[in-house]
């Protein structure tokens, strides 16, 4: 789009029925947001953005391979995936991503959307740099825009300390996590044991590791496609807070590869945390030009579609197949 009006960029984000947002996070760095890419991108497209995400696992994983998520074979994976990926603005090199897999759930008979944190990859040379916002939240917090402010379930899987300790803090009603009166809901239980029992190859763990139901500790995690990342505790990633630490050491067995199931919702309340614990000030502008974009996609997308004769609109406008 290099070359027409901000205008005719507007509109072209805006009338797009996937989100496919990009807009510079900082002046070193730009984001890319790409919502369910297999759906409606080309193949030249897609083989480009999974070029861009192995370049920044080759740099990120020990031997850069991992075989599960967006890096596995299954066609449908980039179809049910939102992927954030980073860009170094001085040279074009993507040196980071977030790849959220969206999990279709039934609860209480009723249809569910479960946001999975997923595989957050950050090449080490721009570490520690301001990116955490980005790949942590940024999509998330998005999306509850474009929900209208209702709250959206997440789930997240880890054995890093500083990661588990984020999601505890960032969202709402986290379980498991150290702080005082955390405990599980029906719910929770509910979308964990879907999750566990038919998605868990959505976060690589294989039909071996087990699943405590008290704690939401998968047992012996990393033997489906994502081996290659687990980790000693001294080579966890630390939280500056020292119970989420002990919280990860006590619950699991390093040695044998245990994670952290955590189950929250992005509410009101953890939207407000976001903008204010998490966000750069100076990063304020760009976030709030972001949510305009997605604020009018979600206003005018309707109008289109009612516009338009050739569209079904529920019991209004049968479809005339």
């Amino acid at each position: 789009m290099i070359g027409h009006s901000p205008l005719y960029n507007l509109l072209s984000v805006v009338l797009k029925k996937r989100l496919d947002l990009a807009f510079k996070t900082s002046p070193e760095f730009r984001a890319r947001i790409v919502e369910f890419p297999g759906l409606w991108m080309s193949a030249p497209d897609i083989a480009g953005l999974r070029d861009d995400l192995r370049s920044v696992a080759r740099r990120a994983v020990a031997d850069g391979s991992l075989d599960y998520g967006v890096f596995s074979e299954r066609e449908d994976v980039l179809s049910r995936t939102i992927v954030t990926l980073v860009y170094r603005v001085s040279d074009g090199q993507p040196v980071a991503f977030n790849a959220l897999p969206v999990i279709a759930l039934s609860l209480s008979g009723k249809p569910v959307e479960v946001l999975h944190l997923g595989l957050v990859m950050i090449d080490p040379a721009v570490r520690s740099q301001g990116l955490s916002w980005v790949l942590y939240g940024l999509t998330c917090f998005l999306l509850f825009l474009r929900n209208q402010l209702r709250p959206l379930w997440i789930s997240n899987v880890t054995q890093v300390p500083a990661v588990a300790g984020m999601v505890a803090e960032t969202f709402s009603d986290v379980f498991p996590a150290p702080t005082r009166g955390a405990r599980r809901s029906l719910r929770q239980q509910l979308i964990a044991t879907e999750i566990m029992a038919a998605h868990r190859h959505v976060f690589g763990v294989g039909p071996e590791a087990g699943f405590d139901a008290d704690r939401f500790v998968i047992t012996n995690a990393y033997t489906g496609g994502s081996d290659n990342l687990k980790k000693t505790f001294d080579a966890a990633p630390k939280h500056r807070k020292p119970e989420y630490n002990d919280f990860c050491a006590a619950e699991l067995d390093y040695a044998r590869g245990d994670d952290l199931l955590q189950i929250g919702q992005l509410d009101l309340n953890a939207a407000q945390r976001y903008l204010l614990e998490s966000v750069p000030r100076n990063a304020l502008g760009r976030l709030a030009v972001a949510s305009f974009v997605i604020l009018v996609q979600r206003l005018v997308l309707p109008v289109l579609h009612w516009a338009d004769s050739r569209r079904q609109w529920g019991i209004l406008r049968p479809s005339k197949r």
